[in-house]
């Protein structure tokens, strides 16, 4: 694979913490990805800056207004998107979070792997926060990214779909590994871990890697005799 990533191609994250230190920190997380261009700002800078493709937002850096804040931030620059930083505590405040336009929640302890791997799965296009908060937004139809498959699943399961090749990637999805972890651990390169995905959401008519993961783990809670998480 190629060592070196040009501008062009890299992504550009803001980030935006109340405390200084905090800022350094996540910068530094993220200069150790090639693909990633961090840009430590202020929160009333970030609507001037029109070549984002993400943000990082503390929660604790909105002055109580998180919600307004992601209001305005999405109406403005839809195409944006906000990964929140906070407490774990409390699923109903995440849930609101994420229904208010937000694609990402993180726990503020997150550690560097959850961080890296959180902004993989949101600048692909998928909805990262805990997944008993991603099943109640399932269930409730709040979040289109995830809620809208392109295809019917049949009354097969999404494991029997599979071959044994895309079985090792899917349980690797589901035990919350990144592409390039996967990629690591199947001793292949991301474009083939990439290509396994495309052909695994096909034939389970999933619309992304959160979704085809979170059927598969209710699909194997349910064979074990397990009702439903909710």
């Amino acid at each position: 694979m190629e060592q070196g990533t040009s501008n062009s191609t890299r992504s550009r994250v803001g980030i935006v913490a109340a405390d200084p230190l905090r800022s350094l920190g996540l910068e530094a997380i993220l200069e150790t990805e090639p693909r990633l261009e961090p840009l430590v700002i202020e929160l009333d800078k970030v609507l001037s800056l029109e070549d984002l493709s993400a943000v990082l937002l503390d929660e604790r850096s909105t002055g109580g207004k998180l919600t307004e804040v992601i209001a305005r931030l999405r109406r403005d620059r839809i195409a944006m998107k906000i990964i929140v930083m906070g407490e774990m505590g409390d699923p109903d405040h995440v849930q609101a979070v994420i229904a208010a336009g937000a694609k990402g929640y993180l726990a503020e302890t997150a550690g560097e792997s959850e961080i890296r791997m959180c902004l993989e799965v949101v600048l692909d296009g998928s909805v990262w926060a805990p997944r008993k908060v991603l099943a109640r937004l399932i269930d409730a139809g709040g979040v289109q990214s995830v809620t809208q498959p392109q295809g019917q699943l049949s009354g097969d399961s999404v494991e029997n779909k599979m071959t044994p090749r895309e079985l090792d990637v899917l349980r690797l999805l589901m035990d919350g590994r990144s592409n390039r972890d996967i990629a690591v651990a199947m001793g292949i390169d991301e474009v083939t871990v990439k290509a396994h995905l495309g052909r695994m959401l096909r034939k389970a008519g999933a619309s992304n890697r959160v979704e085809l993961t979170l059927r598969a783990m209710e699909e194997r809670r349910t064979a074990m005799g397990q009702a439903p998480r909710r």
